[in-house]
């Protein structure tokens, strides 16, 4: 599958690295190294909605905490509109806007939507049990959270305890298998 080619080709690195979540791991999933391409925007889009589609997730709204979700929300949100059958994308703030209108959550989600929660790659679930909270907190309704990477280190399952489903496109394990690499080093 070419969507899994581009994020060997433009987001994989292998190394030492220190993840948002503190931990250190032997490789980096940058996402937005490939969300951020034209090619990865076009992927992204068709393959995310389609498995949106065939999970039956019946959601309005779709998006995750800036800036890792956003490239992966709008790509959703526009291969749904050509598609004929449309679902809006929000973003949420790392912080709440201190001028202004003082909103945490753009893009118009209104209170009651049903909302898809959106990750470029889970570790532990801290960002997106941070997105979650900030939609529930604004009225809306959380079906569920749709991770473009899952790196298999109980971040799903910290979600899923929640009563939250998770669907991920691809494992870490995934990745590193088609890159050639061990998964279990």
């Amino acid at each position: 599958m070419r969507l899994l080619e581009l994020l060997i080709e433009r987001s994989l690195s292998l190394g030492t690295f220190t993840l948002a979540s503190g931990a250190t791991s032997s490789y980096y999933i940058d996402a937005r190294r490939t969300t951020m391409s034209a090619e990865g925007q076009a992927l992204v889009g068709r393959v995310a909605l389609e498995t949106i589609r065939s999970a039956g997730i019946d959601v309005e709204w779709i998006g995750g905490l800036t800036m890792g979700a956003d490239p992966i929300s709008y790509a959703i949100a526009h291969r749904s509109w050509v598609e004929d059958h449309p679902l809006n994308a929000f973003s949420v703030r790392k912080e709440v806007k201190e001028y202004g209108t003082t909103r945490q959550i753009e893009g118009g989600l209104p209170s009651g939507a049903k909302v898809l929660v959106v990750e470029d790659a889970i570790t532990s679930g801290g960002s997106a049990l941070r997105a979650i909270d900030a939609v529930r907190s604004h009225g809306a309704h959380v079906l569920g959270l749709l991770a473009l990477v899952d790196r298999e280190e109980g971040g799903r399952q910290v979600i899923e305890e929640l009563g939250i489903p998770v669907t991920r496109l691809f494992t870490a394990s995934e990745l590193l298998l088609a890159a050639g690499e061990d998964p279990s080093s």
